[in-house]
């Protein structure tokens, strides 16, 4: 039982710090850099819907002065 215990803890003790059990990206440096790039473009798109929701990419109306809104 204690030997089992041991290994248990060293297993654990090896394992946390190798990082993730399987990686996120590829190994091959190019594959790699385009799903870095693809990923961080999602990340944009994923801020620009944010402000979209909360309705934050609107017109200011907080200008000095008056703009006319319709077609003239």
């Amino acid at each position: 039982m204690r030997r089992f215990v041991f290994t248990a803890l060293l297993a654990v003790s090896l394992f946390s710090c190798v990082g993730c059990f399987l990686p996120i990206y590829d190994a091959d440096p190019a594959v790699r850099a385009r799903q870095l790039i693809y990923t961080s473009e999602d990340l944009r798109q994923l801020r620009e819907e944010w402000h979209r929701f909360w309705l934050l990419d609107q017109p200011s109306h907080m200008y000095p002065y008056n703009t006319h809104g319709g077609v003239i």
